[in-house]
């Protein structure tokens, strides 16, 4: 039912998922502490 080429695609589609999210997550996060290290009241 699940052969090999749909098993390496759908780890390649999740690793690509992961590493999207990571890239965005982590420019959201300095972008935030730089934001906030700027204002300092």
């Amino acid at each position: 039912m699940i052969d090999g080429a749909f098993l390496s695609h759908a780890i390649l589609w999740l690793i690509g998922a992961m590493a999207v999210c990571g890239v965005i997550t982590s420019f959201g996060a300095m972008f935030a502490m730089g934001r906030s290290s700027y204002r300092k009241d």
